[in-house]
Order: structure tokens, then C-alpha cells, then sequence
């Protein structure tokens, strides 16, 4: 978007703030908001499928009816592939994803995505062998590929101004609810006689996507795609709706309906730039790729993976050996694990990103230093109170982990991809995500069996590596619009080199500078644009009300001179490219 140098200071939160909207002071009282914003909760429900599955395989290990039906003398290899049989379906499912949502839509590629993560789990619930197990996760995983590359596209996009931050960071924090009912559903079967103590947990692991499959009879399509295939009134007509309770008149779902057909104008006029080599085109897109390629492979390679789905085998080695204290456990890390979560969820808007990433990262290094500690000397004292200790430590780690790891891991990617990448910038980074955990869940039984508490050495090299990338390249994206974060990656200049030189007819528009500063108190400056030119005036920055001067050329119109507020001119900023 372009916009004079001073104005682009105030954040996108501070700026939305300055616009009437007609919406409650409480989401709950509001029954627009109250409607979309459960409706999203819905959508959230593929976080917490996978989340069933993180925590499902560790309570199915320690079942002897589940390590029968799979074989007794099933190698550890094999083991390996059935538990990554979900990273195996969607690593080839999340690029394929990422062109179907972009081409029918977000709400019908998460339908695709949930319709077969239901139809996996059903027919997992009633195989025998380990390879048919692996066939069923494979569906499973596909599946979730569709679903986990649409569904935060689409809660981010409906998300009201002030709600999106929370939201899209409280995405992934659901992972933990899947993960607790998959514990308590394992802890309460665990003692039946028949197979039916491992095939109900797996039989439920269809309710999440079920879930989700409703929540799409309650949401909207996004409206950024809509006007992205021509359905700017239908785009319009939700933004009213659930954003302004369906006031026409409202400022706010006005400002941004104009923002984001700016946007997209500006972006449709290179339509060429919407494939995945756009991302090596400009510095910024270069940035964003970078951090979605390492957030993905970090957020599986700082030891929460060997964890997440070895908790059993961990335990075993500092002396905890009890069936129903090692479900206990379980299910109570994960509880854990969601409250602690959804705290960093909301302090993620609070707080901002990187103070969360870094205290994340640095506290997980030094847990997992004493759990390594700690493990070394079990293994020779072969004490139980240095082995509580490593359990004890064990939630220090994923309390860590949880503040920002959690939340971000799908907020951050998607908030600094603009539209045009959007889906597919999150479907590289899953994709990582996916072959990280493969990686993961197929190398860890077999290190984990020779090197026991000496495979966490390679962890902490991993975390003393993620600190200082995460210092040096990850920037803070607190407080802006899905819109304005561009700015973060390619500068102002790079923004208005790109809005200003082409319009979205494909026209060529004039260069856009600065001419002139009458007194330090007062902002003067000409955007030499054709068909328009525009002189503005902002004593002060002024957000009440500044006198803007539209000079149409000759063959157009009359010269006019209209009073407007700030987010009025940053709106017409953004719509440079309308012919008078």
C-alpha cells in the first residue's frame, strides 16, 4: 500500500481504531461476531486432530492389545514408519492443497481434507497388521494436508481487525485439546481385555474433522479470496455482515473491503508473480521463504518430537514403568501443555512475537540441558528422585515450548505471506513440518534404542543454533494488518516502486515522491500519479481531520477539495490505481 512515510508509523491495530464500527465492546454480546468467531472455533478442529494423533500413538504403545494387533516381533524400523505414517500421507498432499484452496476456495479444499481424515479413521479403527495401520494413517495424513493448509488461511482471513492476532496464534494452541481427549479416551480404555481398548481411540480420532465439517455450515468463505475471483459484492456483503452487524454505512468493513480489493488489484496485476518461484524474486519474498523453510523444520527439531510421541519409551528410562502412571503423565503434560499454551497465544498480541519466540527458545535450551543432566545420572544412580526430576523437567521443557512455538508456529508463517503467497508459502512450510516429524518419528525409535539420553545432545546443538537465526531474521509483526505487514518485508520504497510504476490495468503510472516541506510542523507532499494527482496536507499527523486537495487532469472533472481523516487517505493511498 502506498502511503506518505509518517502515516505508515501507526500500526495497523491503531489505525482500525480510529474507524467507527458496529460491533459490541464484548464478542460475546455481539451476535455477528459471536456467530463468526464460534464458527472459527469449529475450523480450529484440524489442530486438534492432529494433536489426537501427537498424543494417540503414546497411549497406544503402552497398550499390549495395540503392540499385538500390530505383531510381536515388529521391528523397531517398522514402528517407526506406522507412528510417521501421518507425516508420510501429507508431505505430497500440503503443495497439491495449496493450489486447490487457491482455486476453489478455502472452505471447499478443508471439506476435501475432512471427508478424508474421517473415512481413515473409521477404517483404521478396524484394521489388523501393521502395514494396513500405516495404509489408514497414510489417508489420514493426506487428509489433514488438505485441511491444516486451508483452515488457518481461512480463520486468519474472516478474523475481525482486533481479533486476529489472538486468533490466528489460538490456531494452533488447539493442538493440545486433541491431544487430551486422545490421552483420557486411552487412559479410560486402557485396561479392557479386548481389542476394542485400542479401537475405540482410534475410531474416535474421526471426531475433530466431523467437527470441522460443521463449522463450515457456520463460516463464510473467505472474503480475500472472493474478491480475488470476481465476488467483490458477496465479499462485501460478509465483511458487513459479520464485521459491522450489517451496517453499510460502517467505516471499519468499508476500509476494509477498499484494502483488500487495493491489494489484490495491485497483486492481480502480476498475475505472474503467484507461483512459488515468485518467492525467489525479491529480497523480501526470499525473507518470508526462509523463515517459513526454518520455522517449519524448528518446530520438530528442538526436542519436543522425540517427546510428543516417545513419552512412553522416555519414561521407561528413569524408572517409571507403571502402566497407569505413565497415562497419567500423558494426559497430564497435555493439560498442561493447553493452558500454557493459549497463555502464549494472548500474549503473543501483548507482548509481540519475538520476545515470545526468543524466551521460548532460550528457556527450552536451558530445560532440556538439566533433563540431559539428569538422565546421565539416572542412568548410573539409577535414583527415583533424579528420575521425578526429569518428568518434572520434561514440563519446564513444554512450558517453554508452549508460550511460542505452539501458537506462532502457524500464526507467524501466515500473517507474513501476503495473499497471493498465502496458501502456498504455508503449504512449503508444512511441508518441512511434515518431514521434520517424518524424519522424527522414523529415525527416533532406532536412536533412541542405542543412544537413549545421549540422542538429546543433538537437540541442544539444534536449540543453540535457533536462538541467534531466530534474533537476526525473524522481525516483529505485533500490531498490523494482514495488509500493511508487506511493509515489514519490502520497505516503503520497495512497496511504492511496486504500487506506483504499474497500475492494476497494467497502465503505466507516474513515479511517486515527495516534492516539498513548507515548516517542520507541516507535511507537504505531492504524489505525481496520473490520471491523479493528489497534495497533502497533515498539520501534525493529525488523526481527526486533514484537507487533501485532488487535482483531476484536464478531460476528467473539476478541482475539488475534501476533508478527510487519516485512515480516509491511507484508504485513497491505496487506490491510486482507480482511473478519475
Amino acid at each position: 500500500m502506498v502511503g506518505a512515510p509518517g502515516l505508515t508509523k501507526s500500526t495497523g491495530t491503531e489505525h482500525y481504531n480510529t474507524l467507527q464500527n458496529n460491533v459490541a465492546a464484548s464478542w460475546l454480546r455481539d451476535p455477528g461476531l459471536l456467530r463468526l468467531n464460534l464458527g472459527i472455533g469449529f475450523i480450529f478442529a484440524s489442530a486438534a486432530s492432529n494433536g489426537y494423533d501427537g498424543s494417540l500413538m503414546n497411549g497406544l504403545l503402552v497398550m499390549d492389545t495395540f503392540n499385538r494387533n500390530l505383531g510381536t516381533n515388529i521391528s523397531s524400523s517398522l514402528l517407526g514408519l506406522v507412528i510417521a505414517g501421518i507425516s508420510l500421507g501429507g508431505l505430497p498432499s500440503f503443495i497439491p492443497a495449496s493450489y486447490v484452496t487457491d482455486r476453489v476456495g478455502r472452505k471447499k479444499a478443508i471439506g476435501i481434507g475432512s471427508s478424508l481424515m474421517v473415512l481413515g479413521a473409521v477404517v483404521q479403527a478396524f484394521t489388523r497388521g501393521a502395514y494396513a495401520m500405516l495404509a489408514t494413517r497414510i489417508v489420514i495424513g493426506i487428509g489433514l494436508g488438505f485441511s491444516q493448509t486451508s483452515a488457518p488461511t481461512l480463520a486468519t482471513e474472516l478474523a475481525h481487525p482486533k481479533h486476529r492476532g489472538a486468533i490466528s496464534a489460538l490456531f494452533q494452541a488447539t493442538w493440545y485439546w486433541g491431544a487430551i481427549m486422545a490421552a483420557s479416551c486411552c487412559m479410560g480404555t486402557l485396561f479392557l481385555d479386548s481389542s476394542w481398548g485400542w479401537r475405540v481411540p482410534c475410531l474416535l480420532q474421526a471426531v475433530f474433522p466431523g467437527l470441522q465439517l460443521v463449522g463450515l455450515a457456520l463460516v463464510p468463505e473467505s472474503p480475500r479470496w472472493l474478491v480475488s475471483v470476481g465476488r467483490e459484492e458477496e465479499a462485501r456483503m460478509i465483511l458487513t455482515t459479520y464485521h459491522a452487524n450489517g451496517s453499510i454505512d460502517d467505516e471499519l468493513a468499508r476500509f476494509e473491503y477498499e484494502e483488500i480489493k487495493a491489494t489484490i488489484a495491485a497483486e492481480r496485476a502480476g498475475a505472474a508473480r503467484s507461483g512459488f518461484l515468485t518467492f525467489f524474486k525479491t529480497p523480501g519474498n526470499r525473507h518470508r521463504l526462509f523463515i517459513c523453510v526454518f520455522s517449519g523444520f524448528m518446530i520438530n527439531w528442538v526436542g519436543n518430537g522425540i517427546v510428543s510421541y516417545y513419552l512412553a519409551p522416555i519414561l521407561r528410562t528413569v524408572g517409571v514403568t507403571n502402566l497407569t502412571a505413565q497415562a497419567g503423565i500423558n494426559l497430564g503434560m497435555q493439560v498442561w501443555n493447553a493452558i500454557l499454551s493459549a497463555v502464549g497465544a494472548v500474549c503473543a498480541e501483548k507482548f509481540g512475537r519475538r520476545p515470545l519466540w526468543l524466551t521460548s527458545a532460550s528457556g527450552m535450551l536451558g530445560a532440556f540441558v538439566v533433563i540431559t543432566a539428569l538422565s546421565a545420572t539416572f542412568a548410573k544412580t539409577q535414583s527415583h528422585a533424579v528420575g521425578a526430576g526429569v518428568v518434572a523437567f520434561l514440563f519446564v521443557f513444554f512450558g517453554f515450548y508452549d508460550i511460542a512455538f505452539t501458537p506462532l508456529s502457524i500464526a507467524y508463517p501466515i500473517e507474513i505471506l501476503p495473499f497471493h503467497l498465502r496458501a502456498k508459502g504455508l503449504s512449503i512450510n508444512l511441508t518441512v513440518v511434515f518431514a521434520a516429524s517424518f524424519f522424527n518419528q522414523y529415525v527416533n525409535p532406532v536412536a533412541f534404542e542405542r543412544l537413549e539420553w545421549r540422542l538429546y545432545f543433538v537437540y541442544v546443538g539444534v536449540l543453540c543454533v535457533v536462538i541467534p537465526v531466530i534474533y537476526f531474521t525473524f522481525p516483529e509483526t505485533k500490531g498490523r494488518t494482514l495488509e500493511e505487514i508487506a511493509e515489514v518485508f519490502d520497505g516503503k520504497k520497495a512497496q511504492v516502486e511496486e504500487d506506483g510504476h504499474r497500475g492494476a490495468d497494467g497502465r503505466d503510472r507516474g513515479q511517486v515522491r515527495m516534492v516539498g516541506s513548507d515548516a517542520e510542523d507541516e507535511l507537504d507532499m505531492k504524489y505525481e500519479m496520473e490520471p491523479t494527482d493528489l497534495v497533502f496536507r497533515d498539520p501534525g499527523l493529525s488523526k481527526e481531520g486533514v484537507q487533501m486537495e485532488r487535482i483531476v487532469p484536464k478531460g476528467c472533472g473539476t478541482k475539488h477539495v475534501e476533508t478527510l481523516t487519516v485512515a480516509e487517505f491511507r484508504k485513497d493511498c491505496a487506490m491510486l490505481d482507480r482511473a478519475c
